[in-house]
This record gives structure tokens, sequence and C-alpha cells, in this order.
């Protein structure tokens, strides 16, 4: 084997491996309810992110009520807890609720999106989601808490 074919089959495979792993850290629109059920189940009233860290772990970070700020990682394929971090807070909950993540990824399916890797909502009420659509492309979806349809749609 030549010195060119031996680089361009290196480069090849580290592609296919890349490709794999970046696949590893979106999940499926239709596997939001078991997210947010076991938000739910952990306590979480008030979404601030959830990112997609793997196929079977994600984090969150959000309010358990109106003192408590927290910040986990959940297996997605079972019950446990992964990570937890809890902080006092006196600013009070604030974030999306689940049907207002609900209501914001039904605006980001109707744009073509199909997987997701993180949502997040800033304090002005402005709901992110970043994810790829059917084709691969990479989505970055925008919409405001509360109202249908979307502020923006970014492809890539």
């Amino acid at each position: 084997m030549t010195f060119k074919t031996l680089m361009i089959a290196s480069v090849s495979s580290l592609a296919l491996v890349a490709g794999t792993a970046q696949a590893d850290d979106r999940l499926a629109l239709d596997q939001l309810d078991n997210l947010l059920e076991r938000g739910q189940t952990f306590g979480f009233t008030h979404y601030e992110e959830i990112e997609v860290d793997s196929q079977d772990v994600a984090e969150i970070e959000g309010w358990l009520d109106d003192e408590w700020y927290a910040d986990v990682r959940l297996s997605l394929n079972s019950d446990e807890t992964l990570r937890e971090e809890r902080e006092r807070l006196v600013s009070g909950a604030w974030g999306m609720t689940a049907e207002d993540v609900r209501q914001a990824f039904s605006a980001a399916s109707a744009e073509g999106m199909t997987e997701f890797e993180s949502v997040q909502i800033n304090e002005a009420g402005r709901i992110e989601i970043e994810g790829r659509g059917q084709n691969g492309r990479e989505l970055e979806i925008t919409t405001r808490q509360g109202e249908d349809g979307v502020l923006s749609v970014e492809q890539d």
C-alpha cells in the first residue's frame, strides 16, 4: 500500500469515526416526552437548558421550585442520576415549563427538525433549539415563549 493510499484510508476512517461521534449527541424529537418525563420525575418545574450529551445521557439545568436551581445529568435508559448539583437562589424560578418546551419543539418540527442537540431560553423569553433536519443539515430555530411559530431559522 502506498503512503498516499494509506493517508486517504486514515483520513476516511477518521471522518467516519467523527461523524459517528457527532450523531451520538443528538436525540430524535419523538423521544422528547421521555426526556421531559425524566426531568419531571427528578422534580424540575422550569427548564433553562436541556442538552443531549449522547443517545442515553442528557443534562438539564433549571428550577426544582422557587428556591432551588439544579444542574443534573440523567441517564435516559435508566432511572440513574449521573451527576447532581443544587444551588439555593433567591431570584425565583423562571424558564420553560414542560408545555413551553413541547410548544417550541412543535414549531421546530414544523420547520423540518427531526433531531435536537440543545434547547435553551434566555431571560427575555427567546428559545433557541439546535438540531438537525431529516437531510442531516444543522438547524438553529428561535421561538418566543408562549407564542406559536418561529422567529428565525438558520441552516448550516
